[in-house]
């Protein structure tokens, strides 16, 4: 047989070969972080909770998901073992240092002048932007009279193109 016939299927089993090698050391790295866990170490589960562990078995973990709150969960749903720096800044908000302007809790800066507790007015001046649009019906509209139907085409009788839709 010719080698330039077998090169494509050489170069397809090659390519499933690498995808599958990569699967396997992320399946691998992810088993020796579940491994690694210890009692008191945070974690984050596949869903996004972060927890507690507090006692490992084979196949599940007992986490502490709030203060005297405890959870039973598989071993295979913790996506991340966190270290204790990065637990506490997310859970406890540890470290959190605020870089520029901080936004009030309430929107009543919004709406107060700068530097008064006088609340902001509308220009009285701009009247183009602030005018009422009336959405009723127009006077000419009720002057207008309905249309009268031909009166000789009967009640009865089809014209044509038109169907029996009842």
């Amino acid at each position: 047989m010719n080698p330039v016939t077998l090169l494509p299927f050489i170069v397809l089993i090659g390519a499933m070969f690498l995808m599958t090698r990569s699967a396997k050391k992320k399946q691998a790295a992810a088993a020796q972080m579940r491994n690694d866990m210890q009692p008191g170490t945070g974690v984050r589960t596949i869903g996004g909770m972060y927890a507690t562990v507090k006692e490992l078995h084979d196949d599940t973990v007992v986490l502490e998901v709030a203060p005297g709150v405890h959870a039973i969960y598989a071993k295979n749903a913790i996506g991340a073992v966190l270290d204790d720096a990065e637990y506490n800044r997310i859970v406890h908000g540890d470290g959190d240092d605020i870089d520029g302007a901080i936004v009030p809790d309430d929107a009543s800066s919004l709406t107060e002048a700068a530097g008064s507790d006088e609340p902001v007015e509308a220009d009285a001046d701009d009247d183009s932007d602030n005018a009422k649009i009336d959405l009723g019906k127009k006077a000419e509209a009720d002057d207008v009279e309905p249309k009268a139907e031909p009166k000789d085409v009967k009640a009865d009788e089809k014209a044509d193109g038109e169907a029996d839709a009842k």
